[in-house]
């Protein structure tokens, strides 16, 4: 079985306020007479579903096409988080222990893709080390970012960093039961770039 965990993108996916919405332009368009339809896309790398490149929260870090691909292709497991928790996740809001090199974190705070609200759920700076000690190479959300929406120290940014751990913001988990799967997220090869956005799937196991 296949889960689409990626939102699907028009104008209105909500995006972090002073980035650049999706936009369509349509340069070609066989309904107007044209012999085929071309059109350009314009909007932020950081739409829906994406994976981060470490020059997005480091100087000098790599970009998105030097990140490995092993860490958005293989085993992960979807951990649901205590709905309770505040405004950041701790070890101790996870209803499952980690168990895999890749997690993806259900926090449920994040319920529209067309509105953006401030108070959904970041990841704690413990947490991620947490994560490191346990061998954890990918870190997944639900929300558009794994620090709040109002923080300026980026601690759950940082600490991923000191690890080299790669980040999968924006995925859509709302239908998938924990558990174990096989997730595929490629990036794509956007030299220089600070994110991409992946169509990320996850295939349960035979």
């Amino acid at each position: 079985m296949i889960y689409d965990i990626s939102p699907p993108l028009t104008p209105k996916t909500a995006v972090f306020p002073g980035d650049t919405p999706l936009s369509r332009e349509v340069l070609l368009d066989m309904k107007r007479g044209d012999n085929l339809t071309l059109s350009t896309l314009h909007g932020t790398v950081h739409l829906g579903a994406h994976a981060d490149g470490a020059n997005h929260y480091g100087i000098d870090a790599p970009a998105i096409d030097k990140m490995p691909l092993e860490h958005f292709l293989g085993t992960c497991e979807v951990i649901e988080c205590n709905k309770s928790a505040r405004d950041r996740i701790e070890h101790g809001d996870l209803l499952t222990p980690i168990d895999c090199a890749r997690v993806l974190f259900k926090t449920g705070s994040w319920p529209d893709d067309e509105v953006f609200n401030t108070d959904y759920k970041g990841l704690a700076g413990s947490l991620v080390e947490h994560c490191a000690s346990r061998g954890v190479i990918t870190i997944g959300v639900d929300t558009p970012s794994v620090d709040t929406a109002d923080s300026k120290d980026l601690p759950a940014h940082k600490a991923i960093l000191s690890h080299n751990i790669a980040i999968l913001e924006g995925l859509d988990l709302s239908e998938v039961p924990p558990g174990s799967y096989e997730l595929i997220a490629l990036p794509l090869r956007l030299v220089g770039f600070d994110a991409s956005p992946v169509r990320a799937i996850l295939r349960t196991h035979d």
